[in-house]
C-alpha cells in the first residue's frame, strides 16, 4: 500500500479560486460522524480531521468499497498514487470529505426517544352518594286509657199502683172544711155525715155488691168520679169533691139529699 504522506501548507496560500468559499449563511453539509467525533474531543485544525477521514477510508470504507464495486477501487488507487507522486499538491480538504462513504443519518445513529405520551389523569372517583339520615324514631303512641264499660241502664221500676187508703176521720174532717165554697152552713155537716155513713160508712174503697157503686160517695158507675181526678179509686179527696158537686147540683144541699134519701132509700 502507498504511504500516505501530508505535506503543510505554506503560508500565505489559498485555496483554489475554482473552490468556492462556503459563507456562513449557507447551510453546511452533514458531516460523518467521525468528523463529528473529532470535533467533540476538541483537535484543532483541519489537518487533524483529514488523517482521520483518510485513514478511515483506507481501512473500512475502501475495503468494503472494494469488494461491491471494483471500478471504484481501482480508481481510489489512481487517486492514491497521483497523491503520493505529489507530494506537494494541495489537498482539498472539502472533497476529502465528500469522498467519504456518506455517513448513516442521524436516526440511524441516535436513536429518536419516542415522544412521551402524557400520563392520563386518573378518572375521579365518582362521588358517593350522601348518607341519609336516619328517619327519627316515631315516639310511641300514648296508651290508649282503659274503656270503661257502661253501666247497664237500669229499666226504671214500674211506677207503684197507688193504694187506696180508708180513713174515714180523714175523709169526714176533709168534707167539713169544704162546705164553706159551695155556701153551705157548717150544720150541714150532720146532713152530710148521715147520708154517706148510711151509703159508705165514709170508706174510700166500699163498692156495693148488687149495683157496682164505688167509693166514699158511691158513684155508679165508678168511672163518673174520673171528671175530678184520675186517682178517683184510691184518694178519697177526689171522690169527696166529685160528691158534693153532684150534691150540690142535684139537691142543693146535704140535708136536700138526705131527705131524698129517707124516701127512695138512695139518692
Amino acid at each position: 500500500m502507498t504511504e500516505f504522506q501530508v505535506q503543510p501548507r505554506p503560508d500565505g496560500d489559498s485555496r483554489s479560486s475554482s473552490t468556492k468559499s462556503r459563507h456562513r449563511a449557507e447551510p453546511a453539509t452533514q458531516a460523518s460522524a467521525l468528523s463529528r467525533l473529532a470535533t467533540g474531543l476538541g483537535i484543532t485544525g483541519r489537518r487533524a480531521a483529514v488523517i482521520t477521514a483518510a485513514c478511515a477510508m483506507l481501512v473500512g470504507g475502501g475495503a468494503a468499497a472494494q469488494a461491491a464495486e471494483p471500478g471504484a477501487h481501482t480508481a481510489n488507487v489512481g487517486s492514491q498514487t497521483a497523491t503520493s507522486a505529489d507530494p506537494l499538491a494541495k489537498l482539498n480538504f472539502e472533497r476529502v470529505e465528500v469522498a467519504a462513504p456518506t455517513a448513516p443519518a442521524d436516526n440511524s445513529v441516535v436513536a429518536k426517544a419516542p415522544a412521551a405520551k402524557p400520563a392520563k389523569a386518573p378518572a375521579p372517583a365518582p362521588a358517593k352518594a350522601p348518607a341519609r339520615a336516619a328517619a327519627p324514631a316515631k315516639a310511641p303512641a300514648p296508651a290508649k286509657a282503659p274503656v270503661r264499660a257502661a253501666a247497664p241502664v237500669k229499666a226504671p221500676a214500674p211506677a207503684k199502683a197507688p193504694v187506696a187508703i180508708d180513713d174515714p176521720a180523714g175523709a169526714q174532717a176533709y168534707a167539713a172544711a169544704q162546705l164553706g165554697k159551695y155556701g153551705w152552713a157548717p150544720n150541714q155537716m150532720q146532713c152530710l155525715h148521715k147520708l154517706w155513713t148510711k151509703e159508705s160508712d165514709w170508706k174510700t174503697t166500699a163498692t156495693n155488691a148488687s149495683s157496682g157503686a164505688y167509693g166514699v160517695v158511691q158513684s155508679l158507675p165508678a168511672s163518673k168520679m174520673a171528671s175530678a181526678g184520675a186517682d178517683y179509686r184510691t184518694n178519697y179527696r177526689t171522690q169527696i169533691n166529685w160528691g158534693l158537686n153532684y150534691v150540690k147540683e142535684r139537691y142543693g144541699s146535704p140535708c136536700g139529699a138526705l131527705n131524698f134519701h129517707y124516701a127512695h132509700n138512695w139518692y
